[in-house]
């Protein structure tokens, strides 16, 4: 494991290096917020950042989130500061581990942590055949391409196969090719050179080079552009990629996993995807069925899923009640494991009594799982205090924009895209779909209202 620990708290952050290291962990440290992020836009790259809960717990998960960077926070403070932990919670992070440190806790903190999503939950014969050939493969360095409907699991399948490789104590990286706008996406993969376009301030490592050694997922490749296709059908062959505005080529030394929800075939007699990136991905192909082609499966996650929402919400345990898995098992579950998962979560919420009962499966739109109109809804003061919260959060989050004017949710739409792209404004506005005339009129009203604008490439958080 790469742990990244911010800040020093009086010297007791280092007994914590101590134990990490002890249990077999690589430790870096940076002394404040900012020299953590670059730490980790430069590729060093951490599986868990642990942070001094004096810090702005905050800034330092929406900062990860700008750069893109999934990796879990834990804050850690001296001694047990009940509001501090509380608000660190609140703010992102994922734990909260009291100082001087207990070598046991530490260790069940990083499992835990680390581990979180990761598990392989599988009862069902259809699913176990796809771990058996899995299990085959996971020693070799062959690309491997994961296919499936969206939310089976492939990218926790991925994690799976790294875990089991020659490759597991080195990076695993995942880069979602359908999220990232076209033209940032480049690089994201293979990091840009100081000054290679408009608002790169400095050198950044991309994908490649923070797996290099262990394991780079491309998800959802048949969203990447065609002139992307050719540059990376390159890197695969070669194994060396080229920063953009770099000089010289990069080695790197990775396994690639690839994951798509079409079929890739197809898609490449309709044009949009490369046959020769396809052979070079389709090594061995691991299709993930679907979850209600391994019913077994259902059952086993929704219990699995019960157990670790009630300890997430701080709420007591509830079974699933027979009547309630028969009602789960007859359902299609278009949305798979994602579904469920989501489904089980509300119902841990919801649920009132001894056991999760099928009034507490409701689906987003109001209904039960069957098709059930929702007649009746519980009386708020039914529900215990860490449930009710939730709820009320929950339903906060829909409200974020009634009662705000358009002029205000363009504002921070337009600031946000800006910051996402490091100030470049010819990215923003790409993005955005505006022309880079409106972009900069926008900015320069935003400027005379007194909002702070920065200057093109300043890559500092806008006020607003």
């Amino acid at each position: 494991m790469r742990l990244l620990i911010v800040g020093s708290l009086q010297g007791q952050i280092g007994a914590a290096t101590k134990i990490a290291m002890d249990r077999g962990a690589k430790v870096v440290h940076a002394s404040d917020i900012e020299q953590g992020l670059a730490s980790l836009r430069n590729g060093q790259g951490a599986d868990l950042v642990l942070c001094d809960v004096t810090f702005d717990i905050g800034q330092l998960v929406r900062g990860l989130a700008a750069e893109r960077i999934c990796t879990p926070v834990v804050a850690c403070g001296i001694g047990t500061d009940a509001k501090r932990a509380v608000e660190a919670i609140r703010a992102g992070a994922k734990e909260y581990l009291p100082l001087p440190p207990d070598p046991e806790l530490i260790a069940a903190v990083l499992s835990a942590v680390a581990d979180e999503s990761h598990q392989m939950i599988c009862e069902d014969e259809a699913m176990t055949a796809v771990l058996t050939l899995a299990d085959q493969v996971s020693g070799s360095d062959a690309s491997i391409l994961l296919t499936g409907e969206s939310g089976t699991g492939k990218e926790v399948l991925a994690r799976y196969v790294h875990r089991k490789s020659l490759r597991a104590d080195k990076p695993f990286i995942s880069v979602n090719c359908a999220a990232i706008p076209e033209n940032l996406l480049e690089s994201e993969l293979f990091g840009h050179e100081k000054g290679a376009f408009t608002g790169a301030i400095a050198r950044r490592i991309g994908k490649f080079e923070e797996a290099n050694g262990g394991t780079l997922l491309l998800d959802e490749i048949s969203e990447m552009d065609g002139r992307l296709q050719a540059k990376l059908l390159r890197a695969l062959q070669e194994r060396e990629i080229d920063r953009v505005g770099g000089t010289k080529p990069v080695k790197v030394d990775i396994r690639i996993i690839a994951t798509s929800n079409r079929d890739l075939a197809s898609e490449v007699k309709k044009g949009n995807f490369r046959e020769d990136l396809l052979y070079r991905l389709n090594v061995v192909n691991l299709r993930l069925p679907a979850l209600r082609e391994r019913p077994k499966d259902i059952l086993a996650l929704g219990r699995h899923f019960a157990r670790k929402y009630a300890e997430a919400n701080g709420v007591p345990f509830r079974a699933i009640a027979p009547e309630t898995e028969r009602l789960l098992a007859s359902h299609p579950w278009k949305g798979n494991v994602r579904e469920l998962e989501n489904t089980i979560h509300r119902a841990v919420l919801l649920a009132v009594g001894n056991t999760i009962g099928p009034e507490a499966i409701r689906l987003p739109d109001g209904t039960k799982v069957g098709g059930a109109l929702l007649t009746a809804g519980i009386d708020d003061n039914e529900l215990p205090p860490p449930v009710r919260n939730a709820v009320e959060s929950a339903a906060a989050v829909t409200r974020t924009l009634v009662g705000r004017t358009v002029a205000d949710v363009e504002r921070d739409l337009i600031l946000d895209t800006l910051d996402h792209c490091l100030g470049n404004r010819t990215h923003a506005a790409n993005i955005l779909g505006i022309s880079i005339r409106t972009l900069r009129n926008k900015l320069r009203d935003y400027a005379r209202s007194g909002l702070a604008v920065p200057p093109p490439g300043n890559d500092q958080k806008m006020a607003g």
